[in-house]
């Protein structure tokens, strides 16, 4: 890919890589790394060096650009959350106003009492999200992008059939299918048995 396709694709798929990078950072380094951040080190990295992958024509350039996103996560996180004297596990978050005259709306304690989650119900749903995620890894490759396409990254189905390279009435079928398939091997387990 040369560096005008490359730019062109990074202006047409911005937003949804910075998107990608919010939900995909882990919370520590996100700190010290904005989801821009991470999309222009991506940027940088792909215009030094021209994999094969990045040049092979059959992939969808959005795939292209997410792979190389997510790899530069990886190679950020080595980086600040491994770094012994600078990791940013050791440093301190700062500690919230004590102003007395910050409003409850401005401290974020207008919620209400029956939202807040307890321990049981997050240790439930940390599981739930367990298995789902062994759930998913199970699914193979295609099914498995088309999930995450449409409910993690929140791409409607005509966005989905222009990323994969498929017709939208194939998209809504793989989609379909897909979630049957999920859906097959969750019943496996009660916590998803309503």
């Amino acid at each position: 890919m040369e560096n005008r396709q490359l730019e062109e694709a990074f202006l047409m798929f911005r937003g949804r890589l910075e998107r990608l990078a919010a939900q995909t950072l882990n919370p520590v380094l996100s700190r010290r790394l904005s989801p821009e951040d991470v999309v222009q080190e991506t940027m940088v990295s792909l215009s030094r060096d021209s994999s094969p992958f990045m040049s092979n024509p059959e992939l969808p350039t959005y795939f292209k650009l997410r792979t190389a996103l997510l790899q530069t996560i990886a190679k950020l996180e080595r980086k600040h959350l491994a770094a012994g004297k600078r990791d940013a596990y050791r440093e301190s978050v700062p500690e919230a106003q004590t102003n007395e005259d910050v409003s409850v709306q401005d401290a974020g304690l207008d919620l209400f009492p029956d939202s807040a989650t307890s321990p049981l119900s997050r240790i439930a749903r940390e599981d739930r999200h367990e298995i789902l995620h062994k759930a998913m890894l199970r699914l193979d490759d295609n099914d498995r992008a088309i999930l995450e396409l449409r409910h993690e990254e929140g791409l409607g189905n005509g966005e989905c059939a222009a990323l994969l390279g498929i017709s939208e009435k194939a998209a809504s079928l793989r989609h379909v299918r897909a979630l049957k398939r999920l859906k097959d091997m969750l019943a496996e387990y009660s916590e998803f048995n309503t």
